[in-house]
């Protein structure tokens, strides 16, 4: 008897299919986290920054801000300006317009009367011609009209030309003024922009961080402030030496006058008489006094980028309104500033002159003696006095 085993079909073995899904995805995670690991190496986190860093980033941001906000100041002034010489000019326009449509009105009045007369005249057909200036260079047409009639159409042809033309100064000058509007937007967008990264950086400090930088600042003034003190004794030695030579010369004029020697010479002026007044150094000691007085009463307002006052002033708005009070006019920005008057060395700085800052000339202060300053230093702080030696000096001028 066969085997019944030989009409089996064999038995086909298959992979078990557990241990597939397994191996795949040990193979998958092994794969997955060999694709992580270069990205995790190649994107340490970044190093915190040092209260130091912080602090010099900060005090360029401003100083940048400082410097985009005096030329959306220049951008401003040339914006204004421009809109003036824009209005003007569209007034002009308007006026001549009127005067062309008046002229149209008269050489009407003639074609209407050469109408009437059966036929249409030469007044006419230069009015309703499409190219009248081609129509006008015929040379019999002016032999043509009366006097009246040339006066009116010379009178015409003239206001047209002049129309014509202020129409395109009037484009340039408003192209003029889109342009300066555009740069006194990207200005203001830069000043922003500054002022935010500032503050970014600041937000990100930690309280002890905080305090930290709380303790270079305290450093930072302290060490202006010796430098002020400093300043403030030598112009007190100064001062008083020229205050001795003062009474020696009073002592030795004194002492001519009670001698009877006659060796006087006749024309000479009398020992008692004082010299002649130059009037410089009174008057500007006058102005200088008005100045301190206006900025001091704006001791506290805030500073607010593009401010001229009366509520709140960046820099060269408060030197700007000071020096007005004295009746002295500035120009706004701190780079026109200090082009204006006498430049002086700090060692001979008056009460009243401009002190300005930095390579770029972004900041200013009023001087007030004794080696400070009354001035609107930046975002977020006040109009206040401190040491011309807390930001480095750029130069100074004597405006009046």
């Amino acid at each position: 008897m066969p085997a019944l085993a030989s009409h089996r079909k064999p038995r086909t073995t298959r992979p078990h299919s557990p241990a597939v899904g397994v191996t795949t995805a040990a193979l998958a995670s092994v794969t997955l986290l060999s694709a992580q690991a270069p990205s995790a190496q190649a994107a340490p986190p970044a190093p915190r920054q040092s209260v130091e860093d912080v602090q010099k980033q900060v005090d360029r941001l401003y100083r940048e801000a400082g410097t985009a906000t005096q030329r959306y100041n220049q951008s401003k002034e040339a914006t204004d300006r421009q809109r003036r010489k824009v209005s003007r000019m569209l007034d002009d326009v308007a006026k001549r317009t009127a005067e062309i449509n008046e002229s149209r009105r008269t050489l009407g009045s003639f074609a209407a009367a050469q109408y009437r007369a059966g036929a249409v005249g030469p007044t006419a057909t230069l009015i309703f011609a499409d190219d009248p200036q081609d129509y006008f260079e015929q040379s019999h047409l002016m032999d043509r009209l009366g006097k009246r009639q040339r006066t009116a159409v010379a009178a015409y042809e003239t206001q047209r030309a002049e129309a014509a033309k202020e129409r395109g100064e009037a484009t340039r000058s408003l192209q003029e003024l889109t342009s300066a509007q555009t740069e006194l937007r990207t200005s203001k967008e830069t000043v922003q922009s500054k002022l935010a990264e500032a503050r970014t950086l600041l937000d990100r400090l930690t309280a002890e961080e905080k305090a930290r930088l709380a303790e270079l600042e305290r450093r930072k003034e302290a060490e202006a402030r010796r430098k002020a003190e400093e300043q403030a004794k030598a112009e007190a030695a100064a001062k008083a030496k020229a205050e001795a030579a003062r009474k020696e010369q009073k002592k030795e004029e004194a002492a001519k006058a009670s001698d009877p020697s006659p060796s006087t010479s006749p024309s000479a002026p009398s020992p008692s008489t004082p010299p002649p007044s130059t009037g410089g150094g009174s008057s500007y000691e006058a102005k200088a006094a008005q100045v301190l007085s206006f900025a001091r009463s704006q001791i506290g307002k805030p500073y607010v980028w593009g401010a001229t006052g009366p509520s709140s002033y960046d820099c060269s708005g408060l030197t700007q309104a000071a020096w007005r009070a004295a009746g002295v006019k500035l120009p706004r920005t701190t780079w026109d500033q200090v082009k204006v008057g006498t430049r002086v060395a700090t060692a001979d700085l008056k009460p009243g002159d401009l002190v300005f800052f930095y390579d770029d000339i972004s900041h200013v202060g009023i001087y007030i003696g004794g080696g400070k300053m009354i001035h609107a230093p930046k975002p977020g702080a006040y109009v206040r006095e401190e040491s011309i030696y807390y930001m480095p000096i750029y130069g100074s001028v004597r405006p009046a």
